[in-house]
């Protein structure tokens, strides 16, 4: 079990231990206001990392997140603006978001194409028809209903991370006792011994790029309404911001490994490091510096672990 877990328990402690010196060097970083700031600036990572997390656990990568994001932050702010209904609103933010990840679904496991090829195209193409339909302008003049779902800020705070470990919740639920989970899981381990199995893992991949778009779209949502204007900016860098914990978590980038559990100890742990660099009067880039360092980490282990696991099979079979 332990063994099983170890890359979460790895972070687990990693984050045990950072807050710990925050304890001693920086003890403001717990006061009730920070807390609640950080809780809520990364509960849209949180449930953009829950769709990543089906994507990687499949096998694939989404590297358009970021585009996706902007795009759907935008049209959330735009049909608030005409006066759509909240509900309307977040219905449209949702399926506007899973079309866009079936357009990646479709072209991957339609066409067979390879995830990073298509992802990077596609980013490249919505976030440039973005700046070519938005030239940069912020989406002004929105709702007083809008901005924290019109519950005002105190609960409209509470409301974004009820959500968000909602999502978290339910997917963890439905990976761990639903068919549907355990196919993910199987199509990211072998696709040719789950399509044996009588699992269709081209159906699968579809329906984890098309559930990662309309997380994409509900993470958007949740990070347009804390603000006043909405920047069709918002989701630049946003691709590292939530491949990082995920990877960190312990979701093999090579498929059918991890936990939804890892992932949230993962965004929990680069989440506080970027507030506490602040505190500890380190220079923010170095937070990007961070996430890289652990893709890059992340990816060499689950290839070490890949080649010990291969030795440790070749030599059963030679015995």
């Amino acid at each position: 079990m332990i063994r099983r877990h170890q890359r979460e328990l790895s972070v687990a402690l990693a984050f045990a231990a950072l807050l710990g010196l925050l304890a001693v060097k920086a003890p403001a970083f717990f006061s009730a206001k920070n807390l609640r700031e950080l809780l809520v600036s990364n509960a849209p990572v949180l449930v953009a990392g829950v769709g990543m997390t089906l994507v990687i656990l499949a096998r694939h990568i989404d590297i358009s997140i970021g585009s996706q994001f902007s795009i759907c932050g935008v049209a959330a702010g735009l049909l608030a603006r005409a006066g759509l209904p909240m509900p309307l609103v977040v219905a449209a933010t949702l399926a506007l978001g899973a079309g866009l990840g079936a357009i990646n679904g479709v072209l991957v496991a339609g066409l067979g194409l390879p995830a990073i090829v298509v992802t990077l195209a596609t980013m490249i193409t919505l976030r440039e028809g973005l700046r070519w339909y938005q030239e940069g302008e912020l989406v002004r003049g929105l709702p007083a209903g809008f901005q924290w779902f019109g519950s005002g800020q105190e609960m409209g705070q509470w409301l974004v991370a009820g959500i968000a470990f909602a999502v978290l919740v339910v997917f963890a639920w439905g990976l761990r006792y639903l068919a549907a989970g355990r196919e993910v899981y199987a199509t990211g381990s072998d696709p040719e011994a789950a399509r044996l199995a009588g699992i269709r893992p081209r159906r699968v991949v579809l329906a984890v790029f098309v559930s990662m778009g309309a997380l994409v779209g509900l993470a958007a949502l949740l990070s347009a309404v804390r603000l006043p204007n909405v920047d069709p900016k918002m989701g630049d860098g946003l691709e590292l911001t939530v491949i990082a914990p995920v990877v960190l978590g312990g979701v093999a980038i090579s498929g059918g490994r991890g936990t939804l559990l890892g992932t949230l100890l993962g965004v929990a742990l680069l989440g506080t490091i970027g507030s506490a660099l602040g505190f500890l009067y380190a220079e923010a880039h170095w937070q990007k510096a961070v996430q890289g360092a652990v893709v890059l980490a992340a990816v060499a282990l689950d290839y070490l672990g890949i080649e010990r696991r291969d030795a440790v099979g070749t030599a059963r079979l030679s015995h």
